[in-house]
């Protein structure tokens, strides 16, 4: 049972990058999953989360009109599409799901996104 988050990279200001976060062993369909990421020397921050439906999502402030959360549940996997990327987004990104119990109960093991000109 796992989380696997993938698609960071190294892209310049402006560019784009895709995470994946594909769960294997169990099915994400009753789970709202949760990106994250982590700066060097800062506590981990919420970026987006999507209902298990899809029906809802929210966006913290900082990446609204430029990330977009999906998910495909015949794939078993969540998407963060990254767009007009900023140095500020630099960062560990985590994907977790959350049960109907209100607690991330599986979590990814983190893909690394780099920023920089």
């Amino acid at each position: 049972v796992q989380l696997q988050a993938s698609g960071g990279g190294s892209v310049q200001p402006g560019g784009s990058l895709r995470l994946s976060c594909e769960a294997s062993g169990f099915t994400l369909d009753d789970y709202t999953i949760g990106w994250f990421h982590q700066a060097p020397g800062k506590e981990r921050e919420a970026v987006s989360c999507i209902s298990a439906s899809g029906g809802s999502t929210y966006y913290a402030d900082s990446v609204k009109g430029r990330f977009t959360i999906s998910r495909d549940n015949a794939k078993n996997t969540v998407y963060l599409q990254m767009n007009s990327l900023k140095p500020e987004d630099t960062a560990v990104y985590y994907c977790g799901a959350m049960s109907y119990r209100g607690r991330y109960e599986y979590w990814g093991q983190g893909t690394l996104v780099t920023v920089s000109s």
